[in-house]
């Protein structure tokens, strides 16, 4: 592969992860808190409603894990293409 192909392929994966862990994190904030909250909040999590519980803190904390996961993902991905000088 040429230095262009490498960048190319390289922008492509990183952007399939983009993709993927937006995915997730709109699932979870908005999913969560909003579309299904009514049957989340038939659960209970430490005495607060599931639902009002991923509204309020779940979807922070959701996202804070999804930035280290992003981090790994990157790390790995510059190991592959050669970028990790």
């Amino acid at each position: 592969m040429d230095a262009k192909q490498t960048a190319k392929a390289y922008w492509k994966e990183n952007l399939k992860y983009l993709l993927l862990l937006l995915l997730i994190w709109f699932l979870v904030s908005y999913g969560a808190g909003i579309i299904f909250k009514d049957e989340l909040n038939t659960i209970r999590l430490g005495g607060v409603k599931l639902g009002f519980w991923f509204a309020q803190q779940g979807s922070i904390y959701v996202f804070v894990v999804l930035i280290f996961v992003y981090v790994r993902l990157m790390n790995a991905l510059d190991k592959k293409y050669g970028y990790n000088n």
